[in-house]
């Protein structure tokens, strides 16, 4: 029997949409998205959390070109895959504008490295929240003290868990109120305002990768997985039957809140 060599067996990496023609209902769905950040503005003051993801770079992009009062910060949690960084770089130099870097306490950092390896997000589900806690949890809330809103580059299209993302809601969980602009947006729709604006992404989107977090918990993903199959993938190949949640905790707390306006 002949045997086929493996890389005509294994399934071909993810490919981000290409799209040359506006989807159905394109120029409503940007309208909408732009009058959200202004209304997102006038809860002072109002910050955008920025992952610089491609979704955030869209955002980063109409923030900036529209001229709308909404600080931009991104969470700098130290272990960030060098194309993000570059990618911060470039972004503030295209646009002239400063993505202010958020990072993880001293103490905390401290503290972690005391009670865990940086390979123990491998072993256990509790060690990895711990991780993303210290890191991205904590010095979000910090820069979010304070705050009458914050935006997001959340849309229900990433993951079965966002599916029922609202545009505007009540954050309990942060104490303000959160705005998701892109919600409603497909990934047709996104790539093809990223390609006919030029907006600067992450080189990672070239080679399989649909969401990117930080380097040690961020894979590409085969074309038939979903978007956030590459974040902590070990979580469900280790006992398929829990799974991974696809979430590090900044985000699950909208399930849970009231008031939301579509």
């Amino acid at each position: 029997m002949t045997t086929q060599p493996f890389s005509s067996l294994a399934k071909p990496w993810y490919q981000r949409p290409s799209v040359s023609v506006a989807p159905e209902g394109f120029d409503a769905l940007l309208a909408d998205t732009v009058a959200l950040l202004r209304r997102a503005a006038t809860h002072a003051p109002c910050v955008f959390a920025s992952s610089l993801s491609a979704e955030d770079m869209l955002l980063f992009h109409l923030i900036n070109r529209e001229r709308i009062a909404i600080h931009t910060f991104a969470l700098d949690t130290e272990k960030l895959p060098p194309a993000t960084l570059t990618l911060w770089a470039a972004a503030e130099s295209r646009y002239g504008a400063t993505i202010e870097r958020i990072t993880p306490d001293v103490a905390g950092l401290q503290g972690l490295a005391q009670t865990q390896a940086d390979s123990a997000i491998y072993e256990s589900i509790a060690a990895r929240e711990l991780c993303c806690t210290v890191r991205k949890t904590e010095p979000l809330r910090r820069m979010l003290t304070g705050k009458a809103a914050w935006v997001t580059g959340l849309r229900r299209a990433q993951s079965a868990g966002r599916a029922s993302v609202p545009a505007q809601v009540w954050d309990a969980g942060f104490g303000l109120e959160k705005f998701n602009p892109l919600a409603d947006w497909s990934d047709e729709a996104l790539w093809y305002f990223i390609d006919r604006e030029d907006i600067p992404v992450s080189a990672l989107y070239a080679t399989g990768y649909a969401s990117i977090g930080c380097e040690p918990c961020t894979r590409p993903i085969r074309f038939d997985e979903h978007p956030r199959a590459g974040r902590w993938w070990w979580e469900a190949a280790a006992d398929p039957g829990v799974g991974t949640s696809s979430e590090c905790g900044i985000h699950v707390a909208h399930k849970d809140v009231v008031g939301s306006v579509q």
